[in-house]
């Protein structure tokens, strides 16, 4: 039966020149190559320079997405750690991509963002709001992670990925067949930045680095994801109507190689069938869904069409798993898009600069 669906056209990548391998990373952190890649199964990393915001990766990962597609967007969801607490980095996004006046939000599901964007996305394009969304997933997360903590600065990288959907229907490539997405907040301190918000804002008072950047409780998560990941897939698979063994395409999010073998062991996906770059890229939180997208559909390991499922976790704790077709897309690569330079302004008499900001966007 063919059905109106939310349908992938087009697909963007953004991501840093600089390679930071794990050799860079060995002496400051007092560990090896072995080490970090029979712990997370990472060889090597982007990260941004200096100057380079989360805002700048989505831009070039949404332009690139669009002129994959060949068309233009009338929504944007950014799936982020956005640029600053306040305001939202999608409109500035949106206002650099030149869609002017098109309504556009921060995600906040951070490892689980961009299957929870999508399914945003889904969700306005059946309600009638929108009939081509644009999907980003974007990441920093360098900035946030202390880069003496052994624990988590091998892990992160940053980079952006991003989808243009389009108003099809069921039977087209790309297309969106089935979601399942779920929470539990009892579980929100095993993956946390302490400080920032209204619970312990980072002014005022010493702040330690625990407080200041991400942290994580590994062997916590390592057991809450895989549970949650197996189970949220079979539901997924049953809302679609599709087994286990006629999946073609099965993508995790790129946290770590040991957590996306056990949940792939636990389904009975085969060894051929299961698709990532976490060796060449780490863990990019949102952006590692579309980026594994990406490099998979440059690589042409899926036909389009394919029976393909997305899972992710994250903290929150948040979970989903998407079911869809494969798209058929060309992939498009940008470099980070930086914001034009600002007019100097004079400085009025106590020395503050009105409308500039500390960072560039």
């Amino acid at each position: 039966m063919v059905s109106i669906a939310a349908v992938i056209s087009g697909l963007g990548a953004s991501l840093p020149e600089r390679v930071v391998s794990n050799e860079d990373l060995a002496a400051s952190l007092d560990t090896s190559d072995a080490w970090i890649r029979s712990r997370t199964g990472i060889v090597r990393r982007r990260i941004v320079e200096p100057g380079t915001s989360t805002g700048d990766l989505a831009v070039a990962a949404g332009q690139a997405a669009l002129s994959s597609a060949g068309s233009s967007a009338d929504f944007v969801l950014l799936a982020t750690t956005p640029d600053q607490p306040c305001p939202a980095t999608a409109p500035q996004v949106a206002h650099r991509l030149g869609l002017e006046g098109v309504p556009a939000l921060d995600v906040s599901a951070v490892c689980s963002g961009f299957g929870y964007a999508l399914a945003l996305a889904r969700a306005l394009v059946a309600s009638g709001a929108c009939s081509r969304p644009l999907v980003i997933g974007a990441e920093t997360y360098t900035s946030i992670v202390n880069q003496l903590d052994g624990d988590t600065a091998v892990t992160f990288g940053d980079g952006a990925g991003a989808v243009l959907l389009h108003e099809g229907d069921s039977t087209e490539p790309g297309a969106i067949h089935a979601l399942d997405l779920g929470s539990d907040g009892a579980g929100s301190g095993l993956l946390e930045i302490a400080a920032g918000g209204s619970r312990c804002p980072r002014t005022g008072g010493a702040l330690s680095c625990e407080q200041r950047y991400f942290r994580m409780r590994g062997r916590e998560v390592y057991g809450q994801a895989v549970r949650r990941m197996a189970t949220s897939v079979r539901t997924v698979l049953s809302r679609a109507g599709w087994s286990n063994q006629s999946i073609r395409a099965f993508i995790g999010h790129q946290a770590n190689q040991h957590i996306l073998d056990a949940v792939s062991d636990r389904l009975g996906i085969e060894t051929h069938y299961r698709f990532g770059n976490i060796a060449e890229v780490g863990n990019t939180a949102a952006a590692s869904i579309p980026l594994a997208m990406v490099d998979t559909t440059a690589r042409r390991l899926v036909r389009p069409g394919a029976r393909t499922i997305l899972m992710a976790f994250g903290g929150g704790l948040i979970w989903g798993s998407v079911a869809l077709s494969w798209p058929d897309a060309l992939p498009v690569h940008l470099p980070p898009q930086h914001p034009p330079a600002r007019q100097n302004i004079p400085a009025p008499p106590d020395g503050t600069v009105p409308g500039t900001r500390s960072t560039p966007l």
